[in-house]
């Protein structure tokens, strides 16, 4: 819902038509709100003299679709395929004076309402950084007040061909036959390095490349049915320019976003294994929109014939550092525990790695263990760096400590770390998480204070190690109203 309105007020805005932008953001907030658990599209459309708003999804069953709750035109829902489109459609102030674009050339030149336009327009371009959505914004912001349909050419390379990428008509049922109009452009040929104009059909064409950087990214032809004015001409230059900004700066975001997400996947675990004797669960979540993996972490792995290892941990800070020690930190533990070293040996092997790193050093804490099945159970030897206690919960409910509190990585090079041995009976739970959990904070409470976090892990006594771990990931949720702004990671061992 909260998308679908800010998406009606850029629109509305790059279409200069603020005045109904109340009217508009209600009417979308009507009909996406009938939608709001079922995937949808919303598109605007201008069609000169009135507007419309569509909501489409999959045509799956719903009850009665309702007509907005403010007045409109028409309204109506049409089908297409195993789609349904519900739609809406407003007539623009004035459009009975005159059509949209000769009101904005009378309005235009070199006054207010030229810089105002300008201002909305670079606003639109520079708040996305998605390189797919700027050829369709440069469309909806020249369509129609500059001309009658746009058509948007990039490449996908420096030395690639251009190709139509985004094609807009202010009258969507000429689209296909100017598409087919275009199919025999050499757009190459005419627009890549200065701003030209040809005739294509009835409609003279305003071709202006979209450079940015020295770098040529495409071109921008713009058609109408009479001549471009010079002050059409130099508002198409000026918007060129910004659009190609914008598609240059989301390229670069898009190229960095795509290598962070490559490193991100490289650091977590490449698989889950099978642990006979063992049902476990895990919940992740990094914190921030963009992050896959974030300074939390958590693995568990076959360490030999019949031992396997878990571990999760909390490195100090965010950002490529963080993420460096998290790599450092997680492909140490595999191959040392591939080599025979015990638990303590790893830690104390890994606090010397981390040390050695010098000033790109960060703090970890870590809680691991190896795992070996017994005939009533499990085997656990386990050592906690500085991570937050390790709980487990009986059968009965009861739930006790089963870590001993030791120094964290990073901090002292002379560290000797002791190993703490537990069994857990058929149906025992072994509860690690991060300060993600235990610090969630509400107020001035944390989510752990007064033992809040074994208070929690006693409600669970029955389930699986599933279901446990997104319990308390739900818990961690409720208990304060804003987003967690800390990475959060929950691992859950139950013996079988």
């Amino acid at each position: 819902m909260t998308d679908a309105m800010r998406f009606t007020r850029e629109v509305m805005t790059a279409w200069a038509t603020g005045g109904m932008l109340h009217v508009a953001e209600q009417i979308a907030g009507d009909l996406a709100g009938q939608v709001v658990d079922e995937p949808f599209e919303m598109l605007w459309r201008h069609l000169g003299g009135s507007v419309q708003v569509e909501v489409k999804q999959r045509n799956t069953s719903h009850g009665d679709q309702k007509a907005p709750s403010v007045h409109v035109d028409e309204w109506g829902i049409t089908f297409s395929g195993d789609s349904r489109v519900h739609w809406a459609r407003l007539t623009l102030p004035g459009a009975h004076h005159s059509s949209g674009a000769v009101e904005w050339q009378r309005q235009s030149g070199r006054g207010p309402h030229w810089l105002g336009f300008l201002a909305d327009a670079s606003d639109l371009l520079a708040g996305t950084l998605d390189p797919d959505m700027v050829p369709a914004i440069i469309a909806q912001v020249v369509v129609p007040r500059l001309s009658s349909w746009c058509a948007v050419y990039t490449a996908d390379a420096a030395s690639s061909p251009l190709r139509l990428v985004y094609l807009w008509h202010a009258d969507e049922a000429r689209i296909d036959g100017l598409r087919e109009q275009l199919s025999d452009l050499d757009v190459g040929a005419v627009g890549t390095r200065m701003s030209s104009t040809f005739h294509l059909g009835d409609n003279e064409v305003l071709a202006v490349p979209l450079s940015a950087r020295g770098r040529g990214l495409g071109v921008m032809c713009l058609g109408r049915p009479d001549r471009f004015p010079d002050e059409a001409i130099q508002l198409a230059e000026d918007i060129g320019r910004r659009a190609a900004l914008a598609a240059d700066n989301a390229r670069v975001y898009a190229q960095q976003a795509a290598a962070n997400r490559a490193l991100q996947r490289s650091l977590l675990p490449p698989n889950e294994p099978e642990v006979p004797g063992l049902d476990y669960g895990v919940v992740y979540e990094p914190a921030g929109e963009v992050n896959e993996v974030g300074g939390d972490f958590y693995d568990v792995f076959k360490a030999g014939d019949d031992s396997w290892r878990f571990a999760i941990g909390d490195v100090c800070g965010t950002g490529p550092e963080a993420a460096a020690v998290t790599g450092l930190a997680r492909h140490t533990l595999r191959l040392l525990a591939r080599e025979g070293y015990g638990v303590a040996a790893v830690l104390g092997r890994l606090n010397q790695a981390i040390l050695e790193e010098g000033e790109r050093a960060r703090f970890l804490t870590l809680l691991h263990g190896d795992i070996t099945p017994a005939d009533d159970g499990l085997e656990v030897r386990l050592v906690s760096a500085g991570h937050p206690e390790a709980l487990r919960l009986k059968p009965s409910g009861v739930v006790e400590s089963i870590t001993t509190p030791q120094s964290l990585l990073g901090v002292f090079p002379e560290v000797v770390f002791e190993v703490d041995v537990v069994h857990l009976d058929p149906g025992d739970v072994l509860l690690a998480v991060t300060d993600g959990v235990t610090e969630r904070r509400s107020g001035g409470r944390l989510l752990d204070d007064e033992g809040g976090l074994a208070k929690m892990l006693a409600e669970c006594a029955g389930l699986s190690a599933k279901a446990v771990a997104e319990r308390i990931r739900r818990g961690a949720a409720d208990f304060a109203t804003e987003p967690s702004a800390d990475d959060l990671a929950i691992l859950v061992l139950r013996a079988r």
